[in-house]
């Protein structure tokens, strides 16, 4: 019910208040976090804002409550305090079956999701999920256990936990199975809960049907009437500016609402290049779990589940030496494995060590020296002490500007990637600057012999 009406006096004051602020933060800023805010009431000195989510309560309280109430006590000496609350329907437990609003099928050019007053049931939005991949299968090291164990009690809790899970680490670690196995489990144990789990970029594809359609009423009731949402890649949003700005509302709406939400990325949400401020901050709010690059004990690991089911046996010698040299990542390791196990099976010949060295030269020989430019940027940035987000920023200060070209020199010397592609990883530029970079590094490695050993220092750590 709406509340009492205000006092012409003290509306003025409130615009005059809102006005200040937005020439003090900038639009961008303004609409964001201040524009959302509702004057309910002026009652014995407070002032009561209403604004939709905790999430955004939190961040007006913490970022602009001090300023807020300066500028109402200068409007008006009366008011000693700013109350700031959610006003929001009641949440429901994660567990309760959520009323779903009905939603009609496809058809004579419907986007997929409902029209008003439509009376079928809703079509599943949701990827399909591969049920071969469960937390039973999924080997548990060092490396990953602290994004195993996060998964695991997301998928066993009655309630939402780690509000949002978010998992990064690089590609062929596992993000995906543990994504796959929250989901069998989930629905395994809780089979009342809706589970939905997309890309980032099937996300972005729902959303723009439901633009072109004008249909972005029932694109909001479908999405944020699930129970647990998980979205894969979502560095696939960085720059989409619409997109980011739904799905940073359906997540708040779904945490606010005790739902849970995973997500998974390549990198960190502090290293999200292109994401605004405000979603980066959101998705860091939860859990954060670093799946990092697989050690030898639990490639080794792997290497021994994987040939139990597939029923083979394998030497250990075998095993020891594919797992030293096939270091990059857990997909191209079982990938091997499978080669030379169908490479037995097919030639009718016993698996030996010598064996192995022939079917897998090719991969063999590109794991002899293969450097990533993700870890060049890495190494970089620690020896010139500057983050790995200024490698893709836009900064052109000397003091980041110089290693940045010294990695691009380290990436065009080191890999086999193109120009273009090196271009892209370092925050999408042109291959022109790549070719600056490592003509203007060849240039002062002649000139400056400090600058010089300090470049052949990086190349023999990175070589090793």
């Amino acid at each position: 019910m709406p509340g009492p009406r205000l006092d012409p006096k003290i509306t003025a004051q409130w615009a005059r208040v809102r006005g200040l602020l937005r020439s003090e933060v900038g639009d961008a800023s303004y609409r964001s976090w201040l524009k959302p805010l509702t004057l309910v009431s002026v009652i014995d000195g407070t002032a009561k804002i209403a604004v939709p989510t905790r999430f955004m309560r939190d961040w007006v309280v913490s970022h602009y409550g001090d300023r807020l109430r300066e500028l109402w006590v200068g409007e008006n000496e009366d008011i000693d305090v700013i109350d700031v609350f959610v006003q929001t329907p009641t949440t429901r437990p994660l567990n309760r079956p959520a009323e779903k609003p009905a939603v009609a099928q496809q058809a004579n050019g419907s986007n997929g999701f409902a029209s008003s007053g439509a009376t079928e049931s809703r079509p599943e939005i949701s990827a399909p999920i591969d049920p071969r991949f469960t937390f039973s299968n999924f080997v548990v090291g060092k490396p990953n256990e602290l994004a195993y164990a996060a998964a695991r009690r997301v998928a066993d809790s009655d309630e939402a936990s780690f509000n949002p899970l978010f998992l990064y680490g690089g590609v062929g670690l596992g993000k995906t199975h543990l994504m796959h196995a929250i989901a069998n489990h989930t629905r395994a144990k809780f089979p009342e809960r809706r589970v939905v789990y997309m890309s980032a970029e099937k996300f972005m594809f729902h959303f723009i049907r439901a633009l072109r359609f004008k249909d972005t009423v029932s694109f909001k009731e479908t999405f944020r009437s699930v129970d647990v949402l998980m979205i894969d890649d979502v560095q696939f949003i960085n720059g989409k500016e619409a997109t980011q700005e739904e799905f940073f509302h359906t997540f708040n709406d779904l945490v606010d609402n005790n739902r849970q939400v995973v997500i998974s990325a390549d990198k960190s949400p502090s290293d999200l290049e292109g994401m605004e401020e405000r979603l980066r901050s959101r998705l860091g709010w939860g859990l954060v779990a670093d799946i990092h690059a697989t050690s030898f004990e639990l490639r080794l690991g792997i290497l021994d589940v994987k040939s139990e089911r597939l029923g083979v046996e394998i030497p250990a010698k075998v095993k020891e030496f594919l797992s030293h040299r096939i270091t990059s990542n857990v997909r191209e390791l079982e990938g091997a494995l499978n080669r030379v196990v169908a490479h037995s099976e097919l030639v009718g010949r016993e698996i030996t060590l010598e064996t192995c060295q022939e079917v897998l030269h090719d991969i063999l020989r590109a794991n002899d020296r293969r450097v990533t430019i993700e870890e060049i940027q890495k190494r970089v940035s620690e020896h010139f002490n500057i983050r790995i987000a200024d490698m893709h920023s836009a900064r052109r200060a000397r003091a980041v500007a110089r290693p940045r070209q010294v990695a691009m020199y380290l990436a065009k010397q080191l890999t086999s990637r193109s120009l273009p592609e090196i271009g892209r990883k370092f925050g999408g530029r042109d291959h022109t600057t790549v070719m600056h970079a490592v003509k203007k590094v060849e240039e002062l490695r002649q000139a400056d012999s400090a600058f010089c050993e300090d470049v052949d220092l990086l190349r023999r750590m990175l070589e090793r």
